[in-house]
């Protein structure tokens, strides 16, 4: 599968904002803002999930309908994803 510049995006800012909850543990701040920062961290993975197992599903389900193919196979599959990642 190829990955949208848009999902390696979400991820670079991701990874900012790790960096960034790094910095505010070195720095010392209080918990509740890191936890917040964290809770932010685990919203954007959450997201991004939904995004990479909702284009791949889009693209599996069309080429399965292309080649006449049940596609009750890879809806299963991407609801697996989604309930693991959870």
């Amino acid at each position: 599968m190829e990955y949208d510049q848009k999902v390696k995006n979400r991820l670079r800012r991701i990874e900012g904002q790790v960096k960034g909850v790094l910095q505010m543990m070195e720095e010392g701040r209080d918990c509740r803002e890191v936890v917040m920062q964290l809770r932010a961290i685990k919203s954007a993975l959450d997201r991004t999930v939904g995004v990479v197992v909702s284009t791949n599903l889009e693209t599996c389900i069309r080429e399965s309908i292309e080649s006449g193919e049940d596609t009750n196979e890879h809806v299963q599959e991407a609801i697996d994803l989604l309930v693991k990642s959870n």
